[in-house]
């Protein structure tokens, strides 16, 4: 094996470690920041994902890069517990629109003083600059896994 082919397998591994960790300290801290708000992180995440338009379970899953199964069950505890309700979906019969009720919404609304404030920590822990340029590497990141993986 070639000493590129090591650096690039490193590489790899160390973005997909370092990725794993980061994905564990957000769900953590989406839990805190979502549970005042009666919600938990997940919960907030597909109300999140509907915020600016309904959209079909399908759409949610392929936004937040999870199953359609996991979404449906999410969805339809949300819609029971009153803070989302489907909706016709003009474009496909069978497949509704998730929306979030004025409930669903004002749980949401709950959370943004604490996610105002841990934006606030972490742009001024990384510096503006530097947060922007990660989220510009994790996107490009996120397109060239889907690229190469054909997701």
């Amino acid at each position: 094996m070639s000493h590129t082919a090591r650096t690039d397998q490193d590489l790899l591994s160390r973005t997909a470690l370092g990725t794993f960790r980061l994905n564990g300290q957000f769900i953590a801290v989406s839990e805190e920041l979502s549970r005042p708000a009666g919600l938990t992180a997940a919960w907030w995440q597909v109300l999140g994902a509907v915020l600016q338009e309904p959209l079909p379970v399908s759409g949610i899953a392929r936004t937040m890069g999870i199953t359609r199964q996991s979404v449906q069950r999410i969805a339809d505890l949300l819609a029971e517990k009153g803070l989302a309700e489907y909706v016709p979906n003009p474009a496909h019969r069978r497949a509704k629109l998730l929306r979030p009720t004025d409930e669903g919404r004002a749980a949401v609304r709950k959370i943004g003083p604490g996610h105002a404030d841990l934006a606030a920590r972490l742009a001024q822990e990384l510096g503006e600059a530097q947060f922007v340029e990660t989220v510009r590497v994790l996107e490009r990141l996120s397109e060239a896994m889907s690229a190469v993986t054909e997701q």
